[in-house]
């Protein structure tokens, strides 16, 4: 099963540096029978597509909760043996929680598939957007489009070599 764990640029220079993400237990996204459910479709790259994206938006939470952190949503794609990512039963069809899964231990960051990464004319929207989540999660339709602007730019894909560049 890929999971995508939510991170920073701080967060992978951590992994980057204990190499692992971690420790458990950690949150993150995956194709679970909510996100299927919620997503119709049997298609699994766009499946996979929109977990990666819940991951993008709980990265941008992680920015927003901290100031001093760059404007960029990191993702790391990880390859987990099945049943190693668990969704809670509870939360099945929740819009908060779709795709959401819990991972009890560190990740290797060796067994990462790929990083995914904001480019640099991101931070300017990612910026408004981890600014004015607040607003939105309280039903500020102008603050949710501001929101949505960062989520207009695609995550680019890195290899797990390319780390070191992209914590500089």
């Amino acid at each position: 099963m890929r999971v995508y764990v939510p991170l920073t640029l701080s967060g992978l220079a951590a992994a980057h540096g204990a190499g692992e993400v971690g420790p458990g237990p950690l949150t993150a996204y995956a194709v679970t029978p909510g996100l299927r459910e919620w997503y119709v479709s049997d298609d699994i790259e766009e499946l996979e597509y929109a977990a990666l994206n819940r991951a993008a938006a709980a990265s941008l939470r992680m920015i927003a909760g901290n100031p001093d952190e760059v404007r960029r949503r990191v993702v790391v794609a990880v390859d987990v043996p099945d049943g190693s990512a668990v969704a809670d039963p509870d939360n099945g069809l929740s819009a908060a929680s779709l795709g959401e899964v819990k991972i009890t231990a560190a990740l290797p960051l060796a067994k990462a598939a790929a990083v995914h990464v904001d480019a640099d004319d991101a931070e300017k929207d990612v910026t408004a957007a981890a600014a004015a989540l607040g607003a939105a999660d309280l039903g500020d339709d102008d603050a949710q489009f501001t929101v949505d602007g960062a989520e207009d730019h695609e995550l680019l894909w890195f290899g797990v070599q390319e780390i070191p560049q992209l914590i500089r």
